[in-house]
């Protein structure tokens, strides 16, 4: 079994979903500090971005790392609101939702994004391209009740 399955694997179980979010976001944020936004550890596995929104209750920034699907050469991405598979929608889609407006770190760049979150038969088209992209997506949506929400963010 190669190490992409493997990790694939794991990351369905839903150990991972009650560890995971207690330990990836937080070394993310360290690591993508310390190396002034170059480097994500995640990002090793899967591309990612730190997505930078205004909070949905609070108005302020909050910033979270987040595993991301690259399209059209890097003019827009497609982020999953999977939570690891958990019950709830996370935070950083709540706040996409009310404030549209980001901005992402990807590569080490500053990146101003509007946010759109996918409905219909675009949502179910993109749903099948990320499900290709990390099989894994499928036992997260197959745990919860909620339909995971997909956002497509573009520059600005």
């Amino acid at each position: 079994m190669s190490g992409v399955r493997f990790v694939q694997r794991v990351s369905a179980t839903r150990g991972f979903a009650r560890v995971a979010p207690h330990v990836f976001p937080a070394l993310d944020r360290a690591v993508h500090r310390l190396t002034r936004g170059k480097v994500l550890l995640s990002a090793q596995l899967l591309p990612g971005v730190v997505l930078t929104s205004t909070g949905a209750k609070s108005g302020l920034p909050r910033r979270a790392p987040l595993a991301c699907m690259p399209e059209e050469g890097g003019r827009s991405w497609l982020l999953v609101g999977s939570n690891f598979g958990r019950p709830g929608h996370p935070a950083w889609s709540h706040n996409l939702l009310a404030h549209p407006e980001a901005r992402i770190s990807w590569k080490g760049q500053d990146i101003p994004v509007t946010a759109r979150l996918l409905e219909g038969a675009e949502r179910a088209a993109a749903w099948q391209v990320v499900l290709g992209f990390w099989p894994p997506y499928a036992a997260y949506q197959a745990r919860v009740d909620r339909e995971i929400r997909l956002f497509r963010i573009v520059r600005r």
